[in-house]
């Protein structure tokens, strides 16, 4: 009896002593895991930290910029701080950039760890407004650096907020006047809100404040008949310097054409293929019934 109860002391004092060794082991395997947390905790801050402090070093431009150019882009934003990733606002870069007159609109976005990327869109002129201005696709009025312009535009002219309407009148009649292979030049919108417009063959036609579609296919049907007429009347008189100065369609029926001889070739206007010439002339004049 005695010598089972020093057995099983014995086996009891064994149990204690490799419950402690693995108690032991897994309080160190815990320091050593918590240690390497707090370790790459650290090292992990520390980067980041540096990281945050670092500038942008790369800045992308792209887009459509048919007018604007990547000097122009830097330019308006050499105020913004680039010295710290993190912190660089894009809604600062975003509106510095969209001060610039060529600029319609512009997207600006940050690309870890040192890029700063914006994607710019150009305004789109449709033509030249009273001169000094431009209208884009919309309608807007804008003033931007025009010697950029490379190719045609036509021209208009108007009271001040008749931009967008003079637009949608262009675009009709033009579109109705291409299926005589003519275009519009110039739009002149009266205060009184009286249409002319000036053809690319130099021809001015009178429309009047009301039923312009109509007096525009009056047109047509009888400009064949007027350019017949101007061919006899060059024929008949032997002067090739004859042309059609005017057509007046502010009529219920019929028509005024004017006449004129042409005394002078120069340039008016950067005109398709820049080689279309606006005639100077002394003004006749016809009426058609």
């Amino acid at each position: 009896m005695v010598k089972k109860q020093q057995v099983d002391s014995k086996k009891t004092r064994q149990l204690g002593q490799g419950t402690a060794l693995y108690f032991g082991l897994g309080l160190l395997f815990f320091i050593v895991v918590l240690f390497s947390l707090i370790t790459i905790s650290w090292w992990l801050t520390q980067h980041f930290i540096g990281q945050e402090s670092a500038p942008v070093t790369s800045i992308v431009i792209s887009g459509e910029m048919p007018y604007s150019q990547r000097n122009d882009i830097l330019n308006a934003i050499e105020q913004v701080d680039m010295g710290n990733f993190f912190q660089v606002d894009v809604n600062e870069v975003q509106s510095y950039v969209l001060t610039l007159p060529w600029v319609y609109s512009v997207a600006v976005r940050k690309q870890w760890p040192n890029k700063l990327k914006i994607y710019v869109v150009d305004q789109k002129p449709v033509a030249f407004w009273n001169g000094n201005f431009l209208i884009n696709q919309l309608g807007h009025v804008f003033q931007a650096e025009m010697s950029r312009i490379n190719h045609y535009l036509p021209s208009f002219f108007g009271p001040e907020g008749s931009e967008l309407l003079a637009l949608e009148n262009y675009r009709d009649l033009n579109g109705l006047l291409e299926f005589k292979a003519l275009s519009i030049d110039e739009l002149v919108l009266s205060e009184r809100f009286s249409w002319q417009l000036t053809l690319d063959d130099g021809v001015t036609l009178n429309l009047g404040r009301e039923e312009r579609v109509e007096r525009i296919q009056r047109f047509m049907d009888v400009y064949p008949i007027i350019k017949a007429q101007l061919k006899a009347k060059i024929i008949a008189e032997k002067q090739q310097n004859q042309a059609v100065d005017y057509i007046d369609l502010r009529y219920d029926t019929g028509l005024a054409v004017g006449w004129k001889t042409v005394d002078k070739i120069s340039q008016n206007k950067l005109l398709k293929n820049n080689d279309n010439n606006h005639l100077k002339a002394v003004p006749q004049m016809s009426t058609i019934s």
